[in-house]
């Protein structure tokens, strides 16, 4: 076993290197350093993982593919943006991880998420490998018309690389239900065949029901486990939830379901106080103002008299029992977590991908508070993703109870597991610690059967 200034100076040889493999990607970046801290000193107490070098091959993308994507919007003008899929690891099975299309996609980003999705797929326990993809097309003021011309433009270039056996993409960020519908349809048309190339489809035509509530249902069912730990349960606590799309909204939806009070919601706009608590009703009204008119969060100020609107403010200051950043990543830093500690908060769960900086992460530990990382409490779409394909597979859609059954018992699992590998001598679980363990082993054993290739 190396001491522990080696562990220090290994990891700082590390990132060294992966930096210099990897300028101006500040997101991959810390997603690997935040990982790489607590795995090489595993690695170096376990000699077959660092002489296969296992590490600089995982941070090495199986293939990255870029492509141009023209097409023509409303006004009859050409437009121009780039496209990606970032095919990270299939060592354990076919590429799985969703396209997003937001403005500020880009090759760092990418990678950052599709090197997470490689450790939380192989926590799912599911045979799933880790890959990412998007654009940097907007689909925010865009016609229904110009969303469908974009996503068949996209799907024209991306069909080569995907397949039920090669590489399944989903939804993410600026893409839902609608924009799955438009590239499958396209795929369809390419290909001459209907398989589950794509997940996060309408029940209707393929798709898993649950799928949409997934994520955010999968956070909770982690919350409860985590309290649980503490002899604490989710019944009349106090929920500050950051965020009001798919997986905030879900969040919301589940915690109200289990007796919690949610106090807040935000968009980029600025962040909404509830007093007395999320209301169905009000719940309602944000579901249609995000999802069908793609309103701002103000709007439910302007509507309930008990809610509050403050503008371009984050809700870290509102005081609660548990806090769930569900929007986008970085969005909580240091400062925030200082802030989140000074009021007793018991419990943060990341919801979305990344959302706390690795100085409030660290932050949260020194302070012994029970934490999970997006990795293990944000897997509950990639697990019905991953249930959408068995049912692709043998052609029969399974209940919503059905479907719900087998994501809580995925989540319960994935808790069972950073508990097993990330629980410290004095009791605290490091669910950091336990998640990148966890999915790492199951990786990196697949990639040593496997040999260099």
């Amino acid at each position: 076993m190396k001491k522990k200034q080696d562990n220090t100076q290994d990891i700082v040889e590390f990132m060294s290197y992966l930096n210099d493999k990897n300028p101006n990607e500040p997101e991959f970046q810390q997603a690997v350093k935040e990982v790489v801290e607590v795995l090489i000193p595993f690695i170096n107490e376990n000699p077959k993982y660092q002489n296969n070098k296992i590490l600089e091959r995982m941070t090495e993308p199986e293939r990255i593919i870029t492509f141009r994507v023209a097409w023509v919007d409303d006004s009859r003008n050409i437009q121009i943006n780039r496209g990606y899929r970032i095919e990270l690891n299939s060592a354990i099975g076919p590429y799985k991880g969703g396209l997003r299309f937001h403005p500020s996609v880009n090759q760092s980003i990418l990678k950052f998420l599709g090197f997470e999705q490689v450790l939380k797929n192989a926590l799912t326990g599911l045979p799933l490998g880790g890959g990412k993809g998007g654009s940097d097309f907007n689909p925010k003021e865009k016609s229904d018309n110009e969303i469908m011309t974009f996503c068949q433009a996209f799907m024209s270039e991306l069909y080569r690389h995907i397949g039920h056996n090669t590489d399944i993409p989903a939804g993410d960020i600026g893409v839902g239900s609608k924009e799955i519908g438009y590239l499958f349809g396209q795929y369809k048309k390419l290909k001459n065949e209907f398989t589950g190339s794509l997940t996060g489809k309408s029940p209707g035509w393929g798709g898993s029901l649950i799928r949409t509530q997934a994520t955010g249902y999968g956070n909770i069912y982690f919350v409860q486990n985590m309290l649980d730990t503490i002899n604490e349960v989710l019944d009349n606590k106090t929920v500050v939830i950051s965020g009001s799309g798919n997986v905030a909204q879900y969040t919301a939806e589940k915690a109200l379901q289990s007796d919690a009070k949610v106090l807040t919601m935000s968009d980029s706009s600025g962040y909404i106080y509830i007093d007395g608590g999320l209301t169905t009703e009000i719940l309602e009204f944000i579901l249609d103002l995000k999802n069908n008119k793609r309103g701002r969060i103000k709007e439910v100020a302007n509507k309930f008299k008990n809610v509050k609107f403050f503008a371009d403010e984050k809700p870290w200051k509102v005081k609660a029992d548990i806090v769930l950043p569900c929007a986008t990543q970085n969005e909580l830093d240091v400062e925030d977590a200082k802030i989140i500690v000074s009021n007793k908060t018991i419990c943060i769960s990341e919801g979305a991908n990344m959302p706390c900086t690795i100085d409030a992460v660290n932050e949260f530990q020194k302070a012994k508070i029970l934490f999970s990382p997006g990795k293990a409490s944000n897997a509950g779409g990639v697990v019905v993703s991953g249930l959408e394909m068995v049912q692709n597979s043998v052609r029969y859609s399974w209940t919503s109870e059905t479907v719900e059954e087998k994501l809580m018992e995925i989540m319960n699992n994935i808790h069972d597991l950073c508990v097993e590998y990330g629980t410290l001598k004095d009791g605290y679980i490091d669910y950091v610690k336990g998640s990148n363990i966890a999915g790492f082993v199951k990786v990196a054993d697949a990639m040593i059967a496997q040999g260099v290739v």
